[in-house]
């Protein structure tokens, strides 16, 4: 099912009288990419086509804490006033598994000046897109999107497993691609796809991907916002099927130990906003000067781009050799051993393939990082480095290999701070430092293990 956008209010207003809806979850994705916000009656919804927050409600770390003092407060008001946050009406769909009619709708942050909110991650990429329009280029993309399933764990000291399917076994072996291990989990699929198809989510291909109980899903390419908006439903659908049939999906980076990472791989083009040409392609079909310039940009920033597409600690345990990851920037055709791949394809759908995005990642930010990197290389056409012809794995490191380093990284980048905003980058920069601080206060297994008695 096709989703078709809703252009206005009154259009909203009818929508929700014909399927006859009686509350309206009203959501804003925070930094973590949380649903935050407030449910409203019909009523009450129709009546304020809106609501006020907080400012700092889209503005927290992932364990719901907040800077004590510091460069935060000179974005975030410390008084902790509102923000107006107003309903987009082409984000409205049913919630399909509520039991009374009840419709979600994303919303946009506003300050009292009626001017978006510069560090929630929707107006980020708003600003972005808006960005490439001056130039006279509409981006388009495509994400593919992996998770794990995993048997219910409510105690964080214990290590995840695999899932109990059909046959009354959980997998043991990594089963890539695997028809029979998918079909192991008929009946979670078939909701996902029916939640999906109730809520016209631009989902496509489900594989089963190289982790035990590890599940891919592609999306039909389509515009940045709309993609990062159904990537941001999808995330809470999927985690919601997976809990009515006894088990959990998570999206951490790296969930279990000696399996592969998830990643949340971005295809990217940009079309002539006026022919619809993709401008990656020449006339005869050959590479363009902007494909190489695109990449040359996502080689010249995405190392110091990486905290806002690894986000937390355990994204880096993700990158490394032994996980299906990739460890550098080297761009290569069909290659999968490199972050940014050419997959082979016709002049007319020439595209890129960011693969260093984790699937932790907020789908706003993470489409709002490639899409900076690529266009700083077309505004300063800078070339990419020789295509990497073999295992892009026999190379160096050349990615932060820990938050603290990534984030250092993203201080120092004005060029990105232009192109996301200077608020942004201040208020993301001191979460996750503080998120960073939170985490060296715990002492893990391995410590106690190997340091304990032998130090």
């Amino acid at each position: 099912m096709k989703h078709e956008p809703i252009g206005s209010f009154n259009e909203l207003e009818h929508w929700l009288d014909q399927r006859k809806v009686t509350e309206i979850e009203c959501l804003v994705p925070d930094l973590t990419g949380v649903a935050r916000g407030k449910i409203l009656p019909r009523a009450k919804f129709t009546e304020d086509r809106g609501m006020r927050l907080p400012q700092a409600i889209v503005a927290m770390g992932v364990t719901g804490e907040f800077p004590e003092s510091g460069p935060y407060y000179d974005v975030i008001d410390p008084t902790d006033k509102d923000m107006q946050l107003r309903p987009d009406p082409a984000t409205a769909r049913i919630v399909p598994w509520a039991v009374d009619p009840t419709a979600q709708v994303i919303h946009d942050c506003f300050d009292h000046a009626g001017v978006l909110v510069p560090f929630a991650p929707r107006s980020v990429l708003r600003r972005v897109c808006g960005l490439y329009a001056d130039l006279g280029l509409q981006p388009v993309v495509a994400p593919e999107l992996e998770f794990y399933l995993t048997a219910r764990n409510t105690d964080p000291n214990t290590p995840l497993r695999a899932p109990v399917g059909r046959s009354g076994r959980a997998e043991t072996s990594r089963q890539a691609y695997s028809i029979d291990a998918v079909n192991e989990f008929d009946p979670l699929f078939e909701d996902i796809y029916d939640y999906c198809e109730r809520m016209a989510l631009n989902v496509d291909t489900l594989i089963h991907e190289i982790g035990a109980g590890q599940m891919e899903i592609n999306f039909f390419h389509a515009s940045p916002l709309g993609l990062a908006d159904e990537v941001f439903l999808f995330k809470r659908t999927v985690r919601e099927a997976a809990l009515r049939h006894d088990m959990y999906a998570t999206f951490m980076a790296k969930p279990v130990a000696g399996e592969p990472g998830s990643a949340m791989h971005i295809h990217q083009s940009l079309l002539d906003a006026t022919t619809g040409h993709n401008v990656f392609s020449n006339e005869d079909g050959s590479p363009s000067q902007q494909f190489l310039h695109y990449i040359g940009g996502l080689q010249r920033y995405i190392p110091a781009a990486m905290a806002l597409v690894a986000p937390y600690v355990n994204s880096y345990r993700r990158l490394s050799r032994d996980t299906a990851a990739p460890i550098n920037i080297e761009w290569g055709m069909d290659n999968r051993t490199v972050g940014i791949r050419s997959p082979i394809s016709t002049p007319s759908a020439r595209r890129v393939e960011n693969r260093v995005i984790g699937a932790d990642a907020n789908p706003y930010i993470a489409m709002a990082m490639t899409l900076a990197c690529g266009y700083l290389g077309l505004v300063q056409k800078i070339e990419p480095k020789p295509q990497m012809m073999g295992d892009a794995y026999l190379s160096p490191y050349s990615l932060p290999r820990s938050l603290g380093q990534a984030l250092e990284s993203l201080r120092r980048e004005t060029d990105l701070h232009e192109v996301l905003g200077r608020e942004f980058i201040t208020v993301y920069s001191e979460i996750k430092e503080l998120e960073f601080e939170e985490f060296m206060k715990v002492i893990s297994p391995w410590e106690r293990e190997h340091l304990l008695l032998h130090v």
